[in-house]
């Protein structure tokens, strides 16, 4: 019959005991350790998000900024239509009075050169606002879509614009 041994002179117990007053006196430096990594890194986490919150808020700004901007030149664009059809009205109205004491032929080339100068004065009031939009569009873009991941749409954007430009004027 096999001697039976006590429970303290067998080395798995006493392996046993030092595994468990090893972690129990390590366990607690490696918890701080680890909450203090991970505090650490909640922190940062806490700033990023302050940091992302205030660029949202400068953004935002930005953006109302840009879009009464925008709204300003859109009104004086309209102003300057508007003036440039007064204009046309009473250039019109110079044009009719003088065709009256000239003969059929002079009423006609006077009616021709002033629908030629009303075209062209609105011509270049849509030419100036299409400009004037184009710039306040610009500065929208700029400010509200990410430099990466639209460039290339505003740059074929931004490039055709002038030739349709030079199209419509032409035309």
């Amino acid at each position: 019959m096999p001697e039976h041994e006590s429970l303290f002179s067998n080395p798995r117990t006493w392996v046993a005991i030092a595994f468990v007053i090893f972690f129990s006196l390590a366990g607690r430096k490696i918890w701080s350790v680890v909450t203090a990594m991970l505090d650490k890194r909640a922190a940062t986490v806490r700033a990023e998000l302050a940091e992302a919150q205030r660029l949202r808020l400068e953004a935002e700004a930005m953006l109302h900024d840009a879009s009464s901007r925008r709204e300003t030149a859109i009104a004086d664009a309209e102003r300057l239509l508007a003036g440039a059809k007064v204009e046309a009205t009473r250039l019109a109205e110079i044009a009719a009075k003088d065709a009256e004491k000239a003969s059929i032929r002079r009423e006609r080339m006077a009616l021709d050169r002033i629908a030629a100068a009303e075209k062209q004065a609105i011509d270049d009031v849509r030419y100036a606002a299409a400009e004037i939009a184009t710039a306040v569009a610009e500065r929208v873009i700029r400010a509200t879509l990410s430099p990466e991941a639209d460039a290339g749409l505003i740059d074929h954007a931004i490039s055709a614009l002038p030739v349709a430009l030079a199209a419509k004027r032409a035309a």
